[in-house]
């Protein structure tokens, strides 16, 4: 590499800030090099499906000639370089060592890990170091620290509510456009055929370098690939056909069946764009403003129904998660509010249960990385919960399988929404449900063996009891809960026959989780 001058600046780039548009880009210096890098601590500290591996590794080959192509000077260290030296700090130490670098550069990470690995490494360096925000969010990282400093409840909705008047996305003055906040109840049914559903957006491309070198590294990963059969976006060219097609194909009926499952669909109406957001190759309010353009346009088959919840997952609990992610970290990775040690079944990471639902949303996110949030909170994170999987296990395999899970949006959804592991801070209610709310949003039921409608006999759908049983066996921790009383009036109803059946036949399925 020949630079004009010797005081070089290395900028280091991770794989999740593939952001063409951040101002380090505008304008090609010389004297600045470019580094990216795969290594294998990134490959380690979780065993990732192949496709999340594959994802990642993609984008950022395509990112690091896309600022090749425009004339930056870059270094990319691949997985299976025999100069890649496996860390951070010995590659850009490397780099030091055969070029006069008078200055290390890097973004802001947006994972605690990577957060403090950085500070040490711009200290190891000894170079004189500055950190850049990434230019990517709506927020600060203690934007939502500040804005529920003194508050007791960190309530999403009061925090949705302040990103919508700050953004001014979706207002009328200070009234929110249509005359209320959100449209929840009117996004709520089953998939009823009124609507043709549409495959999802699928991309080409040569992987096969990239799965030679995972195999060659003996990087441990989940599941197998399908190298002609890979569909994530690979640049930003990929993700904004993504994005095109979601507003185009699937907008119109994206909010009215945002919460539905289906045994023969397993996207529906929904974007798939978190992916392509988490490496930010896209930009929040880039997707939002398009949103927002498409409905204007088409105001006679887009409500705003349709678009204000796929808005409020970005503005509002992709920006909170992120809050929360921030404050509390590292300590929120500790949490176990029901003290759950049950190791996680087996078929967790091959599909093979007799339980439809799990067997659906389970094969759907080994095989394409990818669930949709009903299929990961209110079937797989749900009878995580009831059957008290540790939390640790969880999260582990939650960041490990999804393409799109990185851990400050993976752990806030996964140890706080859904396993309540944090005693309520994220959500006001542990999100459980039984067979009967399954049964409602999904046709999964109707080729099931175990009967939903029961909750006792040996052939009951595993959720009855285990629902059942989760409060009360909880219920000094959960009945103070205004949220949640009805269910303890309930119980309160049933007999001690009842109440005695529902807790054998859930110690049963707690005691026998590899067979169901």
């Amino acid at each position: 590499m020949q630079f004009q001058k010797s005081n070089i600046t290395l900028r280091l780039i991770l794989g999740d800030q593939l952001n063409s548009n951040h101002s380090w880009f505008k304008k090609v210096d010389p004297n600045v090099l470019y580094v990216m890098m795969e290594v294998m601590p990134e490959q380690e500290y979780v065993a990732h499906r192949i496709q999340k591996t594959v994802a990642f590794f993609n984008a950022m080959r395509h990112f690091s000639k896309s600022l090749s192509d425009a004339g930056h000077q870059i270094k990319y260290f691949k997985i299976n370089d025999i100069e890649n030296r496996q860390s951070f700090f010995e590659n850009l130490k490397l780099l030091c060592d055969s070029n006069v670098v008078s200055k290390f550069e890097y973004q802001l990470p947006d994972e605690y890990r990577l957060d403090e690995e950085l500070k040490k490494t711009a200290t190891l360096l000894d170079l004189k170091y500055e950190v850049f925000d990434t230019e990517h969010f709506l927020t600060t990282r203690n934007e939502l620290e500040i804005f529920f400093k003194g508050k007791k409840q960190l309530l999403m909705e009061s925090f949705y509510r302040y990103m919508r008047k700050k953004t001014n996305i979706l207002m009328n003055g200070n009234d929110p456009e249509g005359g209320q906040w959100n449209f929840d109840h009117e996004n709520r049914k089953s998939y009823d055929g009124k609507v043709p559903l549409r495959p999802p957006i699928k991309f080409l491309h040569e992987i096969d370098e990239i799965v030679s070198a995972i195999k060659e590294m003996q990087i441990k990963t989940i599941g197998k690939i399908n190298t002609s059969d890979f569909s994530w976006p690979a640049n930003r060219k990929e993700a904004l056909m993504q994005l095109e097609w979601f507003l185009k194909e699937l907008l119109p009926a994206f909010g009215t069946y945002e919460d539905a499952m289906l045994t023969e669909h397993s996207t529906l109406f929904h974007s798939r764009l978190s992916f392509a957001l988490n490496t930010k190759m896209l930009h929040p309010e880039e997707v939002i403003q398009k949103v927002i353009t498409q409905k204007n346009k088409n105001p006679e088959t887009i409500s705003i129904s349709q678009v204000e919840g796929f808005i409020r997952q970005i503005i509002g609990w992709r920006e909170y998660m992120r809050g929360i992610y921030w404050m509390k970290m590292p300590n929120y990775a500790k949490t176990n509010f029901f003290d759950h040690h049950q190791n996680i079944p087996d078929w967790y990471w091959t599909g093979n249960t007799s339980m439809n639902c799990l067997k659906q949303c389970i094969s759907n996110s080994l095989d394409n990385a990818y669930a949709h949030h009903i299929q990961r909170l209110m079937v797989i994170g749900n009878f995580s919960l009831l059957a008290g999987i540790h939390p640790d296990q969880v999260d582990q395999w939650y960041l490990g399988v999804y393409a799109d899970a990185i851990e400050w949006v993976e752990i806030t959804n996964t140890r706080g929404m859904s396993q309540y592991a944090d005693g309520g801070l994220v959500a006001s209610k542990p999100y459980v449900a039984s067979a009967n709310y399954i049964g409602k949003m999904s046709n999964y039921c109707k080729t099931c063996m175990y009967d939903k409608t029961s909750r006792t006999a040996s052939n009951s759908c595993p959720f009855n009891a285990l629902y059942w049983n989760f409060f009360i066996k909880n219920q000094n921790k959960l009945q103070s809960n205004p949220r949640i009383g009805m269910v303890y009036m309930n119980i309160k109803k049933m007999t001690v026959p009842e109440t005695e059946a529902i807790k054998k036949r859930a110690l049963w399925l707690t005691n026998n989780l590899e067979t169901l």
